[in-house]
């Protein structure tokens, strides 16, 4: 096949497990053969809107198996992939699709009323839902549904050349500076992290992988679906995360891999089936995004499991590092060792690399790694030759495991969420009653950490809370939102005049 990329996947796979289940969702369950089918029905059908090479598609729905579809259709015609986060504002979302050019949205019909004010009045772009009884409500207008399009359509049959160093998709990270930047992930960037995953977790044929964690995040998509899809093991999908939902799941369908962030796993075991649920099928654990909490890491061991850890971002699609689960007491607090086929050291500020146990920003390397940003040549700083700077501070232990410390850039991690201040900053500044503000992450014993704005007042004006919160409605996705404010006379402030962040939370955590 001239077809190297993602787009090709199915085809390959269908002679090896066409009759294989490849995804579950819900009552529905699909074949490889029947994903092979409904995928090239809706190539056909974009194709015949007008998709070429190189046009962008977005996709903004829940999990399921329409989803799959439109990432593979798109990779068949050597189209690009924009997912959109479900959980954002409709400005929010309608930057993007701007941003990108995006020609053909697709999403879930219970998202219409997202979706409609993004795309409102944008020239070149045209929407279809994912069909009625997949999102649960009726279609609003005359937007075509996407069973409609696809039955209408030829079977796609072509084998366009798509190259590995060709664009697959465009994922979007919050911005440091207010505005996010979209991460360009090659065919080949997410071929090379499933080569790291299909080594470093031994993922099987045979493995049953439930889907918790939303498709539109590079670490669902890069580090369980499309390992799994390429070594032709079943994904059973979850539209939405219910602790007592995963564990009936888990149960029924004889889940071996789960993956997720600390407050999943904690939502889980502090559920009351937990005990009761036979959970023996379950060989691979695995969590990001921060560190597992002890006596939720004890929770689990008690049944008999274990967590492997992970460090990674967008840019790197998304796997860096990995912590086998028999490192996890040995090296606790660790992200663990490099990829196979990536590389990782820590540099000082002028670039150079640092001796073990010394502190320095962590820079990443190898094919999984992205070499740019969509239309950002002013991000050009953020690449150094083969090696990304990740804005996160860390070190390496004399055995070369990584440890992170901190956050350059002063990322929030919410849940599992990334929440940069500077975006949050910039709509708070919009309030006349604010003279300087400052977002910081505070410590949350559900979501890990959420955002807490402090703010001085301008002189003669008073300030809530509650009128934050009102004024980000809608602007901002929810997370996003301070959950609590402190006001204050003046901030704390460095020689330049920039905010001591690190005294702020200080104080917050006292």
């Amino acid at each position: 096949m001239r077809n190297q990329g993602l787009g090709s996947w199915l085809t390959r796979r269908l002679e090896k497990s066409g009759p294989k289940t490849a995804v579950v969702h819900g009552e529905r369950a699909l074949t490889y053969a029947e994903l092979h089918d409904r995928t090239h029905r809706l190539a056909g059908a974009l194709s015949a809107h007008g998709v070429r090479p190189g046009d962008r598609v977005a996709v903004l729905g829940e999990n399921s198996p329409e989803f799959l579809q439109v990432l593979f259709a798109a990779g068949a015609l050597g189209a690009v992939l924009v997912p959109l986060n479900t959980r954002l504002a409709a400005p929010e979302i309608r930057y993007q699709l701007e941003d990108a050019g995006v020609s053909v949205l697709i999403h879930d019909a219970a998202l219409t009323g997202l979706a409609e004010p993004a795309a409102r009045g944008l020239p070149r772009l045209t929407r279809w839902v994912v069909a009625v009884e997949t999102a649960g409500e009726e279609t609003a207008g005359e937007v075509p549904t996407l069973a409609s399009v696809a039955d209408a359509a030829q079977p796609w049959t072509q084998d366009v050349p798509v190259a590995l160093d060709d664009l697959a998709l465009i994922l979007y990270t919050s911005g440091t500076t207010g505005r996010p930047k979209g991460a360009c992930l090659t065919h080949g960037n997410f071929t090379w992290n499933c080569f790291n995953v299909l080594v470093d977790y031994d993922l099987a044929s045979t493995d049953v992988s439930l889907m918790i964690s939303p498709m539109f995040h590079v670490a669902s998509l890069g580090m369980g679906v499309l390992p799994a899809l390429l070594k032709g093991a079943t994904l059973v999908l979850e539209s939405k995360f219910e602790p007592g939902r995963v564990l009936q799941l888990v149960e029924q369908h004889r889940v071996t891999s789960l993956s997720g962030v600390p407050t999943t796993f904690q939502l889980l075991c502090e559920h009351p089936a937990w005990e009761s649920t036979d959970l023996s099928s379950l060989t691979k654990l695995s969590c990001g995004g921060s560190a597992v909490p002890l006596r939720v890491l004890e929770a689990y061991e008690s049944r008999g499991l274990a967590f492997t850890m992970n460090y990674g971002m967008t840019e790197t699609a998304p796997g860096a590092t990995h912590l086998p689960a028999a490192k996890s007491r040995e090296k606790a607090g660790s992200s663990g060792l490099p990829h196979f086929f990536t590389d990782v050291r820590i540099a000082d500020p002028a670039g150079a690399p640092v001796g073990p146990g010394e502190q320095g920003e962590i820079l990443v390397s190898g094919p999984n790694v992205i070499t740019e940003y969509w239309n950002r040549p002013d991000a050009a700083g953020s690449f150094e030759g083969e090696w990304f700077h990740s804005g996160d501070m860390g070190y390496l232990d004399e055995d070369g495991y990584l440890f992170v410390s901190d956050r350059i850039k002063d990322m929030i991690i919410s849940g599992g969420e990334n929440i940069y201040p500077a975006e949050v900053e910039a709509a708070i500044l919009e309030l006349p009653a604010v003279a300087a503000v400052a977002v910081i992450g505070v410590a949350d014993e559900k979501w890990g950490e959420v955002p807490h704005a402090v703010v001085v007042p301008r002189e003669g004006h008073e300030l809530t809370a509650e009128q934050v919160q009102e004024h980000l409605a809608g602007r901002l996705a929810r997370y996003k939102i301070p959950k609590t404010l402190s006001l204050v006379a003046e901030m704390p402030r460095t020689a330049s005049g920039k905010i001591r962040k690190n005294v702020l939370r200080e104080q917050a955590a006292r």
